[in-house]
């Protein structure tokens, strides 16, 4: 069994974690059966940006990088207090943990800003949310990121994109490298995809 550790932090974007839970779920249901996410965050109550309540399985403080395959990181908005918890020495450290043992992390629009800020893209590609005259790429060109405009980028370990647009072709891809494209072949098409 894939563990998948769905990172939340408080003012995250409900569809960007939505579609890690969904595309992930199915697969554990009608795929291959070998995933298995759960939600963590750093408190016991999480608010969305649009103020839909979420309680996370797993507080950040408790959960072991060891026993998870893979990262997952969804946005969120500045004006929901995101950046409060995403920016945190403890969300900050579980990035890092993720990168040093080689795990995909997968971070859908400024999701890739902690990421970038936990130093682990530096000098390494990756791009993010690039409307509104592109102020979170140039943030994370300030954390020594190759900002590269396209709507996926992919460096080794780390898929980071650039707008919720592209959050169901970052989680099917999370799928394909946990899995196979076969089986992600799958689930797309028993999704209707």
């Amino acid at each position: 069994m894939k563990k998948i550790l769905l990172l939340l932090a408080n003012g995250f974007e409900a569809y960007e974690a939505s579609v890690f839970t969904d595309v992930l779920g199915w697969n554990l249901l009608e795929g291959d059966g070998s995933t298995r996410l759960v939600t963590c965050g750093l408190r016991p109550e999480l608010t969305c940006t649009w103020n839909f309540k979420v309680l996370p399985e797993l507080l950040a403080a408790d959960a072991v990088p060891g026993e998870f395959d893979a990262l997952a990181i969804p946005g969120g908005f500045e004006e929901a207090g995101f950046y409060e918890d995403a920016f945190s020495e403890e969300f900050l450290s579980l990035i890092r943990a993720f990168d040093q043992a080689g795990k995909v992390i997968a971070s859908i629009c400024v999701g890739a800003l902690p990421v970038g800020r936990s130093g682990v893209l530096k000098g390494r590609k990756g791009t993010t949310y690039h409307l509104n005259n592109g102020h979170r790429q140039q943030q994370l060109a300030e954390y020594g990121v190759e900002v590269v405009n396209r709507p996926l980028v992919i460096d080794r370990n780390i898929i980071t994109s650039s707008s919720p647009a592209t959050a169901l072709d970052v989680a099917f891809l999370l799928l394909e490298r946990l899995t196979s494209a076969e089986n992600c072949r799958n689930v797309r098409h028993l999704m209707g995809f």
